[in-house]
């Protein structure tokens, strides 16, 4: 594992060929990026999936859409798109590797990413 903090570092797009991560091997990482939590969802072309998520609250509409804007600038950047939920006053970050139906590291860099725009 790097020293350098999660949000300082770039998202790595992901080839395909490697294995997702773990809970266990999860746990370091999320040390890391406290608020995250990790959640399972079934999809349709991977089944069950590990994912990370967050939601984040605003005063109101307006100000939650800007950071759900800024979110998908940075998930152009980093070329790491996660799906956005958002409602009046919350924006809910769901996170996963798409190509291997699950976790990388450059995941929990893409979630202390978003922490930082929150800030």
């Amino acid at each position: 594992m790097q020293s350098i903090p999660l949000s300082q570092r770039e998202c790595e797009p992901c080839k395909g060929g490697v294995p997702p991560l773990k809970r266990d091997e999860l746990a370091p990482l999320l040390g890391e990026i406290p608020g995250w939590s990790v959640a399972e969802i079934d999809t349709a072309r991977h089944g069950r999936v590990l994912t990370l998520e967050r939601s984040y609250a605003f005063p109101d509409f307006k100000t939650a859409m800007a950071f759900a804007v800024r979110v998908g600038e940075l998930a152009e950047e980093q070329q790491h798109h996660p799906d956005l939920f958002v409602s009046w006053g919350r924006v809910r970050v769901q996170i996963w590797t798409h190509k291997i139906g699950g976790l990388t590291e450059s995941d929990a860099v893409f979630a202390a990413k978003c922490d930082a725009i929150a800030r």
